[in-house]
């Protein structure tokens, strides 16, 4: 796996951009069957996950990066390439919609909306559980993003792990759109990556997110998912 070493300045804001300094080699890069996942490939990644790397991988949605949900360094890392602060809330992306339950509060009317959208183009905002790192949760609310991605690159990787994976929609500073495709992602952040995985290009957009927390629900975000699947105006 690669090491990382950063230095530079950082500005943040909108449109801000982000300079570093890194000594690194350019990230591994895995051509994956978009359908049928080569295990020995998906065991590896896992390796780098647990090991404390940040890859890029597929979603049904936009490419995302994660790490591991227990490596703050790593967290960090992907803020600093999003070029974002402390401050900025990343997702649980989860196997199925039991896991969900592990790590968010779900009473009857939230849990009939979330089974509407698992799984699916749709980050639901709901109260954590103990389960959930206080560091991941929002300060005052305690809540937490989660999903369950439709994609079998994710599916198969997520199942390897046996753990979620700690995840931000793959935006570069001052992008209005995520990043879509794997030879462009290399190119832009390979050096700042540990692997990036290829399973050919994803939509660009980013999934709905919809905050649970309140009623009605609000959506916060637009994005891939239709709000009326879920019966949400």
């Amino acid at each position: 796996m690669n090491a990382s070493a950063w230095h530079g300045r950082k500005r943040w804001g909108p449109g801000a951009s982000a300079t570093f300094a890194r000594v690194s080699t350019m990230a591994q890069f895995f051509e994956v069957h978009p359908a049928n996942p080569q295990p020995r490939l998906i065991r590896q990644a896992a390796t780098i996950l647990r090991a404390g790397g940040v890859i890029a991988y597929p979603t049904d949605s936009s490419y995302a990066l994660g790490c591991h949900i227990g490596d703050a360094a790593a967290a960090q890392r992907i803020r600093q390439i999003r070029g974002v602060d402390d401050s900025h809330l990343m997702t649980l992306v989860l196997r199925d919609l039991s896991e969900i339950g592990h790590f968010a509060k779900l009473d009857n009317r939230q849990f009939r909306i979330v089974r509407q959208g698992t799984p699916g183009r749709y980050t639901f905002l709901l109260r954590a559980t103990r389960e959930v790192p206080r560091r991941l949760q929002h300060p005052k609310r305690s809540t937490i993003g989660v999903r369950v991605p439709d994609h079998a690159v994710a599916q198969a990787l997520l199942l390897e792990l046996a753990e979620p994976i700690l995840s931000s929609t793959l935006m570069l500073p001052g992008s209005t759109e995520p990043l879509n495709d794997a030879a462009v992602i290399r190119e832009e952040l390979g050096a700042t990556l540990d692997l990036v995985i290829d399973a050919g290009a994803c939509t660009a957009e980013p999934t709905t997110v919809i905050d649970l927390t309140v009623e009605p629900p609000v959506v916060v975000r637009a994005g891939a998912g239709d709000p009326a699947r879920l019966g949400i105006a």
